[in-house]
């Protein structure tokens, strides 16, 4: 049996789901929330801060503080009350409330910034606050996921790895792009190893990641008003972009079927089928979908109908009717 002294040592690396006869599509998904900070984000958090660490930038008396929508910032909180440290996450009002509560409970400072910018989101001015506040204090040390090699380097090292021994024959993987540090250590582990397996990148309508029209987003985890400095489209094949009404949906129809994920995992499931039905319609190809979490954080949003009503009420009589069957 498992046993461990700090929370960032448990994780459930080997766990998929066949989504078969979910979606009719030929697609494993694998399921990254099954850790103590319930995402695959605590890869990440835990490499950044270890190197930070070993590089002598994080010291005892620091202060970690970091951007976030959510669930690096979970993570950072979680693995700074296990050192001992003090975190301060700046998120802006898109996070889940469930998600701030969590970062609360862990002793985390959790400060929204309400400000947007130019692109209409949030992102720019969340970056500004935070190096404004390490200018202040050189005691604060900014980890800057979304620039920070060991971002990527968690999961070529750990996430990729585990996909490939379960699936060696691999054809297609699907990946969420955020900061896209999950999307971008996965490709390279492929591409260096020079396995034929096609990378697409599963992007929010509204994101600018990938060249996209800035527009309104309402589901925090994928997607960005700003573009990340780990990008590297050379490494992805194919960019699918999926729009928040069918990222709820889907994530409705797997609710339904007793799997309940999060608003990332319904965007990369949704981008997922559609990209499978267009390109290999009939056809049964290996095909694995990184799910970045669970569902019970999004329950004041994607799952909750006054969220839904204010939002998207165009939604409800179809999602009622996929709860019915």
């Amino acid at each position: 049996m498992p046993i461990i002294t700090s929370p960032q040592e448990f994780n459930v690396d080997d766990l998929y789901v066949d989504l078969r006869q979910v979606i009719d599509r030929p697609l494993y998904l694998k399921c990254e929330g099954f850790n103590f900070a319930g995402s695959v984000k605590l890869k990440a958090a835990a490499a950044m801060v270890e190197a930070a660490a070993a590089d002598g930038v994080l010291t005892p008396g620091s202060t970690l503080v970091e951007s976030s929508s959510g669930n690096l910032g979970i993570a950072l909180g979680l693995i700074a009350a296990s050192r001992g440290l003090r975190f301060v996450c700046v998120t802006d009002p898109r996070c889940n409330p469930a998600s701030m509560r969590v970062m609360r409970a862990l002793g985390a400072d959790v400060r929204v910034v309400a400000e947007t910018d130019a692109n209409g989101g949030h992102l720019g001015a969340r970056v500004r606050y935070v190096r404004e506040l390490c200018a202040s204090d050189p005691g604060y040390v900014w980890l800057n996921q979304y620039a920070n090699r060991n971002n990527w380097l968690a999961h070529y090292r750990e996430t990729a790895p585990a996909i490939d021994r379960a699936f060696p024959d691999l054809e297609i993987l699907f990946v969420g792009a955020g900061t896209t540090g999950t999307l971008m250590g996965c490709a390279r582990y492929f591409r260096e190893r020079r396995r034929p397996v096609t990378i697409v990148a599963v992007d929010a309508v509204g994101s600018v990641t990938f060249g996209g029209l800035p527009e309104r987003r309402m589901v925090p985890g994928l997607g960005t008003s700003s573009r990340p400095d780990l990008v590297d489209e050379s490494l992805v094949d194919d960019v699918v972009h999926v729009a928040e009404p069918d990222t709820i949906r889907t994530a409705h129809a797997l609710s339904a079927r007793g799997f309940l994920f999060g608003g990332s995992t319904g965007t990369v499931v949704s981008g997922a089928s559609r990209w499978l039905e267009a390109k290999y319609p009939g056809e049964d190809p290996v095909a694995v979908a990184i799910a970045p979490d669970l569902g019970e954080r999004y329950l004041d949003s994607i799952y909750e109908d006054g969220w839904l009503r204010e939002l998207f009420p165009e939604l409800l009589p179809g999602l009622a009717e996929i709860h019915r069957h």
